[in-house]
This record gives structure tokens, sequence and C-alpha cells, in this order.
């Protein structure tokens, strides 16, 4: 591979030791490794974004991260932990998340569902699946739909070569008493490994 140089990186630059060669790693995609799981409802009469879901994540206990979300794949190595005891104000924590808003007097629901994919000829986990859905359901009703959408997850592409099991449905419902309403429940993420594919 070509020898870079800092200087090249950084024009302009006149620190001492700049013009020294470039070393480092060539990583992978970073694998989240470990999460914990957590809910939350919030309520204001003032806004959803910047009121009641805000007061979610403090329920929750997450108030103090930057939330990205993701789609519905956990990996292999996914292990559960217990939420942290501290939070970096301002870190940023990736999620998978359910959020349901609504209005003063209305059931809102949110939930998740995820398991385990295992290989069936060696048994060994393979990776997981996660699924979420939001709405003015009922518990029961959304419990009904979480299964019905992991399963529906599993037949299209993963029941030919693994089993699904070990499954966890963690849901939350509430009336708002006030003009906003939320109410989420997180996979939220860690740690990460990151593969590293050639060193430089």
């Amino acid at each position: 591979m070509q020898n870079f140089v800092l200087r090249e990186l950084h024009p302009g630059n006149s620190l001492e030791g700049l013009n020294a060669p470039l070393k480092g790693f060539i990583v992978g995609n970073r694998i989240p490794k470990d999460y914990f799981v957590t809910t939350g409802i919030g309520q204001s009469d003032i806004a959803i974004h910047a009121g009641s879901y805000h007061l979610a994540l403090k329920d929750a206990g997450i108030e103090m991260a930057n939330i990205m979300t993701y789609s519905s794949i956990l990996p292999g190595m996914a292990t559960q932990i217990n939420k942290p005891e501290k939070i970096t104000h301002g870190e940023v924590m990736e999620s998978i998340m359910a959020v349901a808003n609504g209005r003063k007097g209305e059931r809102i629901s949110a939930g998740i569902i995820y398991g385990w994919l295992n290989e069936k000829k060696t048994g060994e986990r393979y990776g997981g699946l996660v699924c979420e859905h939001n709405g003015n359901y009922t518990e029961e009703e959304l419990d009904r739909l979480l299964r019905l959408s992991i399963n529906e997850l599993y037949t299209n592409g993963f029941d030919k070569d693994y089993t699904l099991g070990d499954l966890n449905v963690i849901k939350r419902s509430f009336v708002p008493l006030k003009t906003y309403g939320t109410v989420l429940v997180a996979l939220c993420f860690t740690s990460y490994f990151y593969p590293i594919l050639e060193t430089i």
C-alpha cells in the first residue's frame, strides 16, 4: 500500500514530526457487542420532541445521550448487560427503539421482541432478530403483533438453516394525562468490536 504521510493528509500543518510515515489499521464495519434494555414514559403540556419524548428518555435513564436508531439485526456476539450506572453526557448511543407518541386520553403502546437464531446443524448461535411495534394498542394486541412480526422475519430468509428461540418481549403502555405523551422501549448498545482487516 502507498506510504502516506501525515503532511499529505493535513496540508499546511507545520507541526514537528508530521512528515513521519503514517501507520495504523484498516478496520471492518464495527459490530455491536454489549447492550441493555430499558423503557420509559413521559408527558408534557408543551411539546413532544422537547417535551414528552425527552421525559420518556429521562424515565428510561438515557436522556443525556444523543440517540441513533438501527434496524432489526443483532450480532451473534451481542450480550445483554445491566444498564450502566454512568452514561457520559452528550455521548452517541445507538439503539433499536420502539416509540409511540399520542395525545391526552389516548392509549399509546410500544414494544420490542427479540430472539436468537441457532444453526440447525451445529446448534451454534448465528445472530438475533429484533422487531419493534408502536401504536394505540392494548398490551395484548401489541404482544400478538410483535410475535407475528418476528415470525415473518424468521420465515423469510432464516427458517431453512436456523431455529429461532429464546424470545424476549418488552412492552410498555399508558394513557397520558397531559396534552402530549410518549412511551418507548429501547435496546441500547454500549460497546463494539472492531475487526482489524490490515495493519499498515
